[in-house]
């Protein structure tokens, strides 16, 4: 029974003898070296290998290589039942909503706070909330190359657990200085989601399904912004500043337990290492290695996966070139989500709950967004799979609504600027918030999926790659925000910043057109 047990988990004994071709990059221990390289390509279809073959002279026993037993088997994730995908994508969803909505959703009781604090500063209103998105640029740069070594789940679990802890810090900061703190230590441990949620996803869908659960995943880092203040408004005003710590610590307690009883793994390395060490348990034979083990030991493969996001960053043309415009689309993001409660309680009188509902104008525009990415990402993705099914869809199907986006989202800047400059009737300036909301969400969602499509092994390190640059933008751009609104004015501030939106836009369309080409050249195994 146990030598049944180990065949039925080999590489090299699959259905009816043949050899399975779905299978990824194989390192035996007896194997010094491989042409085979583990790319995202080859993940999931690799060079197929011989039962008895040999490369470079090595002979490779497929009888020692470990996976999994058949195109159903039902620990490969991509074989799992419906709802647990669904659970897990959901839980991941929603987490990536409530850390987002930490950023601001005190920001409408900002007055409040400092006048608690007996603080006068004018730039420290911004930074209180800037500091916890600074925290999200140091946090994915750890914790999506430990979900590639230890796998998704621990590094979800200790992190809930460590954000709850100091979100309830800040909820009871007895200071300004030590709120500051926990604030940044919050948002470090907050982005494990964004940093891994998207690689989890990946794991679980094949691309022609991803859209919808990445359309639900993507709009959180937006949505969570601009829902936040509407909330925070509310409670600030009936219970207080600290009720808006400690709703968020009571939403993200109860979505951590539901996902330790809930959420299981997804990476299959770390899958059929598990699978590896049990056989070895189970038969004996210390030869077995699991068919994605690189042959690497622990402290080796961190210290290739804790640089990959910044190499990718880096040497990668595709990723830097979506980093620099994250940047510009998260930055100018939270440069606007500072303006709105001062435009909205100055200029138009609005009390702090009013102040906070005003958010909800870009909210509804990122929702219809999602929506119409995710249905138009879809049918695009199913199209291309029937006029080629012998071949998956290229991850540039995925940029389809990335020009679109990008005119439609400095026009937001416009409609905005100007209706709060002319102080026209207050539904102007939410026009344009709606139409923003639009445009950043396509152009955010466009850039997300096709990273988890270009990079799916690796799709953690590139998301970490760009979340890393877009945070430290949401946190530093907005500090200035308000003086150059005071130089400029809201009517040439915003101008500004679709000028900048505008020029962008013919680098955009060069990506859509030759990102294939430049992708194919930039092999991310060699990282």
């Amino acid at each position: 029974m146990e030598e049944k047990g180990a065949a039925m988990a080999v590489a090299g004994s699959t259905v009816d003898g043949n050899v399975n071709r779905d299978a990824g990059a194989s390192m035996a221990e007896n194997v010094t070296s491989s042409s085979d390289t583990l790319t995202p390509a080859n993940f999931k279809n690799p060079p197929a290998i011989n039962e008895r073959s040999t490369e470079e002279g090595v002979e490779i026993n497929d009888e020692n290589t470990v996976w999994w037993t058949s195109d159903d088997d039902p620990e490969n994730p991509h074989n799992w039942p419906t709802w647990r995908k669904y659970s897990n994508s959901t839980l991941i969803s929603l987490l990536t909503l409530i850390t987002p909505i930490a950023t601001n959703i005190f920001t409408p009781a900002i007055p409040d706070l400092m006048r608690y604090f007996k603080s006068t500063s004018m730039e420290l209103p911004a930074f209180v909330v800037s500091v916890y998105v600074l925290g999200w640029a140091f946090g994915p740069l750890v914790f999506a190359p430990l979900s590639e070594l230890y796998g998704r789940l621990p590094v979800y679990h200790v992190c809930n657990i460590i954000f709850v802890i100091f979100t309830l810090a800040c909820a009871m900061a007895p200071t300004l200085e030590s709120l500051i703190v926990f604030r940044f230590f919050a948002g470090c441990f907050g982005s494990a989601p964004m940093a891994n949620g998207g690689g989890s996803i990946a794991d679980m869908f094949p691309p022609e399904q991803r859209a919808a659960m990445m359309a639900a995943f993507s709009i959180g880092p937006l949505l969570g912004p601009i829902i936040g203040p509407a909330v925070g408004g509310v409670l600030a005003q009936n219970k207080g500043w600290r009720w808006t710590f400690w709703l968020v610590a009571i939403m993200g307690g109860a979505v951590s337990v539901a996902m330790v009883l809930v959420m299981r793994e997804s990476y299959a390395p770390v899958i059929l290492d598990r699978r590896t060490k049990r056989l070895r348990r189970e038969t004996g034979n210390q030869q077995l290695r699991s068919k994605l083990d690189q042959g690497l030991t622990s402290r080796q493969l961190f210290k290739l996966s804790i640089v990959r996001p910044m190499k990718l960053l880096i040497f990668s043309p595709i990723c830097t070139v979506f980093a620099v415009y994250a940047i510009v689309v998260y930055g100018f993001q939270y440069l606007v989500g500072t303006s709105i409660p001062f435009v909205f309680k100055d200029t138009y009188g609005f009390s702090s709950t009013e102040a906070g509902l005003a958010f909800l104008g870009g909210g509804i525009g990122c929702f219809l967004g999602m929506i119409w990415f995710g249905v138009d990402s879809t049918m695009a993705m199913k199209r291309t799979k029937e006029q080629n099914s012998e071949s998956e869809a290229e991850p540039e199907v995925r940029l389809r609504l990335l020009p679109a986006g990008a005119i439609i989202y400095p026009a937001g800047f416009f409609i905005y600027g100007w209706t709060t400059h002319f102080q026209t009737h207050w539904l102007g300036p939410i026009v344009g918030l709606f139409v923003n909301g639009v445009g950043s969400i396509l152009i955010i969602m466009a850039i997300t999926v096709y990273l988890v499509d270009a990079y799916e092994r690796y799709a953690a390190s590139a998301l970490a790659a760009n979340t890393v640059m877009r945070s430290i933008a949401g946190a530093m751009v907005p500090l200035g925000g308000l003086k150059m609104y005071k130089q400029l004015g809201l009517g040439w501030g915003n101008s500004l910043l679709g000028f900048i939106s505008i020029a962008l836009i013919p680098i955009l369309l060069i990506i859509q057109r030759h990102g294939a080409r430049i992708r194919q050249k930039f092999d991310a195994s060699t990282l």
